[in-house]
């Protein structure tokens, strides 16, 4: 690509066998959901390269089939906005975002600093380590063959691989269109203003240290203006001898005072806990999250688990969720909006901690208790959970979200939502948005 740096693994002495992967809007204040001039705008102005072309599907990534690789236009995100009308449908595709609304509306990444190509971890971190600030752009080239992974419960047993971004700022990793990967990424302590977008990462190694993107507070400070867009995760719902659920595990965790985070158009699956906002139940900073449009397929529970804080649900596909959903806990709020739930397990809960947290329910596809009671159309069932669980079975808000976003969007109708968002959401989709009628 014009204007890129490739970076050699062996000048900066990288060993070679370093592991590799491979509607109606709110006027904006910063950032939101609109189409931005087109892709190669969109990238260029995160990277300063050509746009994405569209990926082809991994090759033994059966999660991987069914997202066709077009392109979306999105509304706004803002202080109010509606859920749509059942009659909605999708309108095909539009063009990328070239900044986040949500939370992390102000992240920028590494802007215009020319990319550098990097074909490996190993390769990513050295130029992590050497650079010191003014900027960072990755472009990530590398490629992982996910099929040589014939059984995923030995992954569990091998030790993690992570990129470690610690202490410092200004960067954004993008993937190439066709690249994936199989290692982590921890974002930690007063690293800020991150970009991860458009990677492909799977079954990744290690147990418990295994996340596929972390966001870490440390002593030192916390991570603040991080945006994850367009990427797809998943692992393995395989339950190993010996690990249990942690035989793989955060798929996108944030703790100890990690704010302003916007998580977008990600496709996730095939995995047991999927996002843990906190990381104990002490863990009582106010974490502020966006999670817009994302599809989560074929999961566990935890999507998310939010102990304290806020957070705003908009606009995600929750399809086959067999434990819980959205778990808000000890005096977190949720706004909970225009999501479309379908064969999901208790969709919105608070269980397992000491005390419940409160949720906003507003333009879902579920509007009432007949909608998630006994022989309702959309497969939503219940769990009576430990002593002290509260569960939404009437499909009313527990509380008004009780303090202002801070931004402008519009939700787009649920039912487009369903309709369309494969379409856009995950890796080699060109960053697209979605676009509904």
């Amino acid at each position: 690509m014009g204007g890129q740096s490739q970076i050699d693994p062996g000048a900066l002495g990288i060993l070679g066998g370093a592991a590799s992967g491979g509607g109606a809007s709110h006027e904006a204040k910063g950032g939101s959901f609109s189409a931005s001039a087109g892709a190669a705008g969109a990238f260029s102005a995160l990277a300063g390269a050509s746009a994405l072309a569209g990926a082809s599907a991994l090759a033994g990534a059966s999660a991987l089939a069914g997202a066709s690789a077009t392109g979306g236009a999105g509304g706004a995100l803002g202080t109010g906005g509606t859920g749509g009308s059942p009659a909605s449908t999708a309108n095909g595709t539009g063009a990328p975002a070239s900044s986040p609304s949500g939370y992390g509306k102000a992240t920028t990444g590494g802007g215009n600093a020319t990319p550098l190509v990097a074909s490996s971890l190993g390769a990513l971190q050295a130029a992590i380590d050497a650079y010191e600030s003014g900027g960072l752009v990755l472009e990530y080239s590398g490629k992982f063959a996910f099929s040589s992974i014939t059984d995923p419960c030995k992954q569990h047993t091998l030790p993690a691989q992570t990129l470690e971004i610690k202490n410092k700022s200004d960067i954004t990793i993008l993937g190439q269109p066709g690249s994936s990967a199989n290692f982590g990424v921890h974002i930690a302590a007063t690293s800020s203003n991150v970009i991860i977008r458009n990677m492909t990462i799977g079954l990744t190694p290690g147990g418990d240290a295994s996340d596929i993107i972390s966001v870490e507070g440390m002593s030192g400070g916390a991570p603040k203006n991080i945006w994850i867009d367009h990427n797809e995760m998943f692992t393995s719902l395989a339950t190993c001898a010996g690990a249990g659920d942690t035989a793989f595990d955060g798929m996108i965790d944030v703790k100890k005072g990690a704010d302003n985070i916007t998580v977008s158009y990600n496709y996730m699956h095939d995995h047991h806990k999927v996002s843990l906002n906190g990381y104990s139940d002490s863990d009582d900073q106010a974490r502020h999250i966006t999670f817009d449009h994302n599809l989560f397929e074929n999961i566990g529970a935890r999507a998310p688990l939010q102990r304290h804080g806020y957070s705003h649900v908009v606009n995600n596909y929750f399809l086959n969720v067999s434990t819980s959903c959205i778990n808000v806990r000890m005096n977190g709020y949720a706004l909970v909006e225009a999501n479309f739930f379908e064969n999901v397990v208790n969709p919105v809960t608070a269980r397992d901690s000491d005390a419940v947290g409160f949720w906003d329910l507003r333009g879902n596809n579920l509007t009432s208790a007949a909608d998630v009671g006994t022989g309702n159309q959309f497969g939503i069932s219940w769990t009576s959970g430990s002593s002290g669980t509260l569960n939404a079975t009437s499909w009313t808000s527990t509380a008004t979200y009780p303090v202002a976003l801070g931004y402008n969007y519009t939700a787009h109708p649920f039912q487009c939502v369903h309709d369309g968002l494969r379409a856009a959401a995950g890796a080699g989709k060109a960053l697209a948005t979605l676009k509904c009628q």
